[in-house]
This record gives C-alpha cells, structure tokens and sequence, in this order.
C-alpha cells in the first residue's frame, strides 16, 4: 500500500512539472496582443464618422421644412456629405447645411449633391 501510495505521489508531481513546463514554453512562444496605433485611429474616425452620420440624419428627419428622409448622409473623416434625388429648394439646402456644420465632429459639409430647384 505504501509503495502505490509512493507511486501515486510520483506520478501526480511528475505530471503537474510536466505540464507546468509546457504551459511556460507556450506562453513564451505566444506573442503578445497588441494594437497598432492607426489600427485604434481608424476605430475611432469609423465610430465618430457613424456617430456623425446618424446625428446629421436624426436632425435633418426631425427639422419641419426639410424632406429630410430624401437626403442621403455620408461621412468621411469628419467630411459630411448631403445628396438627394429629389429636387430641394436652396432655402432648404441652405438649412440642412446650417444644421449639418452645427453637429459636433464636422470638419466641412459637401451639398453638391442636393439638387435644388
């Protein structure tokens, strides 16, 4: 009994060394998880360009006066840009461009495509 008892102990600490061992060796091997710094500024410029959009959106929806459903919003690098396909008056592209450079983020505002009557 002692000497299964022995053997037992021996195996046990010889498998938790040997696996010890080969945790450590895969560990080393592993490289390390890191972001690359444009990596994070494209996630942040893609965030604030989506967050851009969908605020320029939402407003041009809500202000009375402006077909603001008709008007498609893209953002680029802080660049909004506005078009439609429907015709608007240029009191109405004058307003969505006003309402555009108030949202915070935008760089500059782009309506060449809004076709005005």
């Amino acid at each position: 009994m002692k000497k299964f008892a022995i053997a037992a102990a021996t195996a046990t600490a010889l498998t938790l060394t040997m696996a010890n061992a080969a945790f450590a060796q895969s560990e080393a091997t592993q490289a390390p998880l890191m972001l690359a710094a444009g990596e994070m500024t494209q996630a942040k410029e893609a965030t604030s360009d989506t967050w851009i959009t969908t605020k320029v959106k939402s407003d041009l929806v809500t202000e009375k006066g402006i077909p603001g459903t008709d008007i498609k919003v893209e953002t680029n690098k802080g660049v909004v840009s506005l078009s439609s396909t429907t015709a608007v008056t240029e009191s109405q592209k004058a307003t969505a461009v006003a309402i555009t450079k108030k949202i915070k983020g935008v760089k500059a505002v782009s309506a060449d495509g809004l076709k005005a009557e």
